[in-house]
């Protein structure tokens, strides 16, 4: 064991503050990673304000790592020391069942075991996130971060960047398909990038006409305002595939009636009951699909980061001090980043 620091939240109702905790000493699979960045993402405050009910404390946010390799343990391979790496949002899996031998840990059918507030397999301890000094990871949930990447900017892309990107390529998406990205935020903004890199024709939903020219600064071909009632009925039958990052409850059926017959409207946002509800016969009577993705595996995660460095993709960032963490979750809140806060960890002090 040694000792570490970081900003950690001690209940639902405190901000986040600086503390001391004891991170482990390498096992035989794991490297230790000094953090140089920690991107911030709005489940950090979901989970530090207990807003889904699962919250442990403290609790340490934190699941876009990006950091240097200090140590690993006997049996590591992959990595060695001085490797430039990156830790997404799990730190373990079971490795037995059907999806994690398909590569995807995160479907575990025992649950992942996430790069914060959830058990150690190993000793039950609570993992404790990035927004902290180091952290000890088993090499197999260790990514190399290439070179042409921009460190800072790379570290959403082990959240942001995989949560679009996996859904873009599972489902097929090619040259001449027909996407729209449903939201303008830090999954949105992701989402234009790759679906343009992968040869789709792409347009922008947002309920704010504001935003179009930041669209297509992004990438987008076209922009429709989902509140301009003519728009969606001129988009009606147009779309391959919808991308929907909102976060929030929203009304499905409208973006349904845009789908071509056996296009696939996919959830990466919402986690919460779908209301108002979906009207099935817009499924039925078009064979659309209905479709939810999360995130990506460790194979995947390293396969984005690699798509990234060969298309000149990066998250748009805004650098933070830690210090600010509950200012910038304020700001967060407000929608007040453009797109995606990364700590500094060279601020982090006690």
């Amino acid at each position: 064991m040694y000792t570490a620091i970081g900003y950690a939240a001690q209940t639902a109702t405190t901000p986040l503050a600086p503390m001391k905790f004891e991170r482990r000493s390498p096992r035989a699979d794991d490297v230790a990673i000094d953090i140089l960045y920690c991107g911030v993402c709005h489940s950090d405050i979901h989970q530090a304000r207990n807003e889904w009910g699962i919250a442990v404390y403290p609790l340490m946010p934190g699941h876009e790592i990006v950091g240097k390799v200090t140590a690993v343990g006997a049996n590591v391979t992959k990595h060695k020391v001085g490797d430039l790496v990156g830790v997404g949002c799990m730190v373990d899996s079971c490795r037995t069942c059907e999806a994690c031998q398909s590569n995807l840990e995160q479907y575990c059918l025992e649950g992942p075991t996430m790069t914060y507030a959830t058990p150690d397999r190993v000793d039950g301890s609570n993992t404790m996130g990035g927004y902290s000094d180091s952290i000890v990871v088993s090499e197999h949930f260790v990514v190399r971060i290439p070179e042409k990447l921009d460190l800072a900017a790379a570290a959403p892309i082990l959240c942001a960047g995989i949560t679009t990107y996996s859904p873009l390529k599972h489902y097929g998406v090619k040259a001449g398909d027909k996407v729209g990205i449903l939201g303008m935020g830090g999954l949105g903004h992701m989402g234009i990038k790759f679906a343009k890199a992968m040869g789709a024709e792409v347009t922008l939903f947002t309920r704010s006409a504001s935003k179009a020219e930041e669209g297509r600064r992004q990438g987008a071909d076209h922009v429709i305002v989902s509140t301009d009632e003519e728009q969606m009925k001129a988009a009606a039958g147009r779309f391959d595939f919808l991308l929907d990052t909102i976060p929030v409850q929203h009304d499905l059926n409208p973006y349904l009636d845009t789908l071509r017959f056996d296009g696939v409207h996919i959830l990466v946002g919402l986690i919460e009951p779908i209301d108002p509800p979906v009207h099935a016969a817009k499924l039925v009577l078009g064979r659309r699909v209905l479709a939810g993705s999360l995130i990506g595996g460790v194979a995947e995660t390293q396969e984005v980061l690699d798509f990234c460095a060969e298309h000149n993709i990066s998250c748009d960032i805004e650098m933070l001090d830690i210090r600010q963490i509950n200012e910038a979750y304020a700001r967060m809140i407000a929608g007040d980043v453009k797109y995606r806060f990364v700590i500094d960890m060279a601020t982090l002090k006690l």
